[in-house]
């Protein structure tokens, strides 16, 4: 339902080709996920990879990027949890975003999220007709992503679709 709503409103419409998410977030990959992303257990992120490398076999790109944290953020945690994830399965991902510094996702409201200004800038901005997929660790509101794919939409990017590993 939520990639509908998202789709009726003029201004995201044709933004994000699709999301696909490898889990459903529920309890126990929610403590799961809080291991690995804020107490930085690193070797849990190989209880992903066999899920992971399968599903970018599957897909056709030209770019895989990450979303990721602003400089602040990475520095308090010490790492970008879905680089991280890419990088433990083997795979490089292209930085071709960078992000401002504000307030923790997880500490937003769903209207908050669904409210934001843009919280990303480029690093590359002729991406005409390329095919761009953006990889973070949770889908929540579509929120992070659509904002991300704008950006390469109004860069040139032919299509922009998402793979996340958990939908909430």
């Amino acid at each position: 339902m939520d990639c509908f709503r998202w789709e009726e409103d003029p201004k995201w419409k044709g933004i994000l080709r699709y999301n696909t998410s490898l889990f459903e977030y529920n309890d126990f990959l929610k403590k799961y996920l809080a291991r690995y992303k804020y107490r930085g257990d690193h070797v849990l992120a190989k209880a992903f990879v066999l899920e992971i490398e399968n599903r970018l076999k599957e897909i056709k790109y030209d770019h895989l990027t990450t979303i990721p944290l602003s400089q602040e953020r990475h520095y308090e945690r010490g790492f970008n949890q879905s680089t991280a994830l890419l990088e433990t399965a083997g795979i490089v991902s292209s930085e071709l975003l960078s992000r401002i510094h504000s307030e923790k996702q997880s500490k937003k409201s769903r209207r908050q999220r669904l409210q934001q200004k843009q919280v990303f800038t480029l690093s590359e901005t002729n991406l005409k007709g390329h095919s761009i997929l953006l990889f973070d660790d949770i889908y929540t509101t579509g929120t992070t992503l659509r904002q991300a794919a704008k950006l390469f939409k109004e860069a040139g990017a032919e299509q922009v679709s998402s793979i996340t590993l958990a939908r909430g």
